[in-house]
């Protein structure tokens, strides 16, 4: 796959998709939508790539909305201002319903809509010295589009003060905000990353993503009978597939499953 304002980097069952516009600090104009959205899904549908990592060249991980972008959507008119919300939300569901597990790996500054890139990832590890802020509302707007994924990482109340505000805060403060799962030293960032990809390429390719969906069907559901009927067909159909068996019977001959040989 070729493409203008990525580069996609293969390595064994992993791809590393960069954000590649380090000369407009990685913010996203409708190119980059297109094709961030083109490669999600193209990578979700490659049984071959079994994890995916999110990350960025130069300094700031991503600026939000490109400039130049801002002040062409500055002339559109009502319709096509929805036409290109739309296609930055498929985006952001191009990431967050991806079949295969995506980490964001933020070695730089994050704002606006590039807070729900991160946001929209299933793990993210951040350099201890980047800096987040959700800005929008200094410039007349709203986090809108970004606000679903960005609301279930960081919770209701966070939201709440860093939507109003625009506030910057540090790589600590999203941590303990659930943000990110990790906040690391800069020279320490790839070996965090690692590790999880290698935490995650070690477990079954259908359950990882057979786990990642149960996550998002069943968060902020109440537990009542069709809760527990669907997590009781989920179970048993699972422990039914060949990846469920060849996982328990090699667990038990004490050896590794097929996906590790």
């Amino acid at each position: 796959m070729a493409y203008r304002t990525l580069e996609v980097e293969r390595r064994g069952q992993l791809a590393t998709v960069w954000l590649n516009r380090p000369e407009v600090r990685n913010a996203f104009d409708d190119a980059a939508i297109a094709e961030i959205t083109d490669v999600f899904s193209a990578l979700g549908r490659e049984t071959a790539v079994r994890a995916i990592v999110l990350a960025a060249r130069g300094p700031v991980f991503c600026a939000g909305a490109d400039l130049n972008w801002m002040k062409r959507m500055a002339g559109y008119s009502h319709a096509e201002n929805l036409d290109d919300a739309n296609r930055l939300a498929a985006m952001l569901r191009a990431i967050y319903e991806c079949p295969r597990p995506v980490v964001a790996r933020v070695q730089g500054d994050c704002y606006a809509g590039g807070m729900g890139l991160v946001a929209a990832c299933d793990i993210a590890v951040a350099a201890d010295t980047v800096r987040f802020c959700l800005s929008e509302v200094r410039i007349g707007l709203i986090p809108a589009t970004i606000s679903p994924y960005v609301i279930k990482a960081m919770g209701e109340q966070a939201a709440r003060r860093y939507f109003l505000t625009a506030e910057r805060f540090s790589a600590q403060e999203a941590l303990r905000l659930s943000l990110v799962h990790e906040a690391v030293a800069p020279d320490a960032l790839d070996a965090g990353v690692e590790r999880l990809v290698d935490a995650l390429l070690a477990a079954s390719p259908d359950a990882v993503s057979q786990a990642k969906r149960l996550v998002r069907d069943m968060a902020g559901r109440p537990v009542d009978d069709a809760v527990v009927a669907d997590t009781v067909t989920r179970i048993a159909d699972i422990r039914a597939s060949a990846q469920g068996r060849e996982g328990v019977q090699s667990f038990l001959e004490k050896r590794k499953p097929s996906w590790l040989a």
